[in-house]
């Protein structure tokens, strides 16, 4: 139990927290905190739990954006307070882990970034006139959700055995996938069948590729791999993971919750038909044998054109079309042309998706260099792009 006077001291801070943490939340990154939920111990609210926690961080030197939420280095009261500001409020699942540090490469804007030298040949390598294609959203398609669930687990979730067919490149088991885990596809996908756990707590994102379940309760999977969502580290150069690229599923899709509240402030994930075989920061690994060079490689974040008109589109998709311009996309897989992934959601309005298919072309991309922002080549850490 907390001391009286810890109890006291946040029963104040709370009451003042109602006052003043709705202007502190739009201060900063306010969007990227407005979305970010503290239910540290993931059970759907925040409660005392969660406020107790941020609490026996206070006066601590922090750079864990969990906790340090106004980003000066410290928990200090203002961090408290908007903890204890948004008491009882649902979170949705995922929501309580970052994804990946601010300075992150999925987390740097690149508008300002001079284009790849083959730009325009990778564009046309995928299709100048192909459309941009959600591929996500409500209701199901051949019989399962359309787009790549996840689940969030607590800490404590119990783990399971699993085996991987190409062990050698996959960080090794068990993992906490529950048994009733959703599958891409569905249950009886023949697919790429990913599954995505994220861990509440210390914020592990757990994601495997071609996933089956056994009899025993354990998982057969073609690979898998973890990731430390808190932190900058990448796979072993070579290494692929649950995707081609080596590269995390989650932090690139499309979530419904974020679009809602306004603002993406990521990359997103895509893939193309052909690919090279090459791979360019932060990607780890390529998935062809073709050496052609005017095809694009693994991990080519390629963004929208800055002159692209948005505004006849619907207020839902000018926020994904908005990130694209800001963050672009990672190319991370092979798939259909410009495929864009996200969560499934039965709030999704297929029919307004739709409209980015019809109006969005491939002539509308281009491919951006990235290649002055990396600060150590195992490392996502960024520089800040130049303004």
């Amino acid at each position: 139990m907390l001391p009286i006077v810890l109890l006291v001291a946040l029963l104040t801070v709370s009451v003042a927290a109602l006052l003043v943490a709705p202007a502190l939340a739009r201060s900063g990154r306010a969007a990227s905190i407005a979305f970010f939920c503290p239910d540290y111990d993931g059970s759907g609210v925040v409660d005392a739990a969660d406020v107790s926690l941020i609490a026996a961080h206070w006066a601590t030197a922090s750079d864990d954006q969990r906790f340090d939420l106004d980003r000066d280095g410290w928990v200090t009261v203002i961090d408290v307070m908007q903890v204890a500001g948004r008491w009882q409020e649902a979170c949705p699942p995922g929501s309580a882990c970052p994804f990946f540090p601010a300075d992150n490469i999925w987390n740097t804007r690149v508008d300002t970034l001079p284009l790849a030298p083959r730009s325009s040949a990778y564009v046309a390598a995928i299709g100048v006139n192909r459309g941009l294609h959600p591929d996500f959203g409500a209701g199901l398609w051949d019989g399962g959700p359309i787009g790549i669930p996840f689940v969030a687990v607590p800490t404590d979730q119990p783990l399971a055995q699993i085996v991987f067919d190409y062990e050698d490149e996959s960080d090794p088991g068990p993992y906490p996938i529950p048994t009733d885990a959703p599958i891409e596809g569905g249950p009886d996908s023949d697919g790429d069948r990913h599954i995505l756990v994220l861990r509440n707590g210390d914020c592990r994102l757990f994601e495997t590729w071609y996933t089956w379940p056994t009899p025993d309760g354990s998982w057969q999977a073609g690979s898998g791999a973890v990731f430390d969502l808190t932190s900058h580290a990448l796979r072993p150069a070579g290494w692929t993971s649950s995707d081609a690229a080596g590269l995390p599923i989650l932090p690139g899709l499309v979530r419904y919750e974020e679009v809602a509240s306004g603002y993406i402030d990521h990359a997103l994930r895509f893939t193309a038909p052909q690919t090279q075989r090459a791979y360019v920061w932060p990607a780890r690994h390529y998935a062809s044998s073709n050496t052609d060079p005017n095809l694009p490689p693994m991990g080519q974040r390629f963004r929208l054109r800055a002159d692209f008109d948005i505004s006849g589109f619907s207020a839902t998709n000018q926020v994904i079309l908005t990130a694209l311009k800001q963050y672009g996309m990672i190319l991370a897989d092979n798939g259909s042309a410009w495929y864009l992934s996200g969560i499934p959601d039965e709030r999704w309005d297929n029919d307004d998706l739709h409209a980015l298919r019809n109006g969005v072309r491939g002539a509308d991309f281009q491919a951006v260099d990235v290649s002055m922002l990396m600060l150590h080549p195992d490392s996502g850490q960024a520089a800040t792009p130049a303004p």
